[in-house]
């Protein structure tokens, strides 16, 4: 896989990413600052390792078993690998200037 297939790969990554949305907050997790890093292999495996808004969080269960789905489904992607994290922990300063935006915080 190239460096260019990868990258290609890893903006369709981003774009099925904005289609999951927190359920406590109207945002999609990819604007939210929920996704910490996206890695795409030459075998054309995607690893998202990312966090949840609190460890309490009412999807904890069933979050990362459905970006694992909406991921696999992107073209090419062999297979998807979704690791939660806690650290650091999730704060609203991780929102991008859209989620700032569509939460009236600026």
């Amino acid at each position: 896989m190239t460096p260019e297939q990868k990258r290609e790969m890893e903006e369709n990554v981003v774009t099925v990413l904005r289609t999951v949305f927190d359920p406590e907050i109207p945002v999609n997790i990819y604007d939210l600052g929920l996704v910490y890093e996206i890695s795409v292999s030459d075998e054309a495996d995607v690893k998202v390792l990312m966090t949840l808004t609190s460890p309490n969080c009412p999807v904890a269960e069933t979050m990362p078993g459905d970006v694992k789905m909406r991921v696999e489904m992107v073209k090419d992607v062999r297979s998807c690998e979704v690791e939660l994290t806690f650290e650091p922990p999730w704060d609203q300063s991780m929102l991008s200037d859209e989620a700032k935006l569509e939460l009236g915080f600026l």
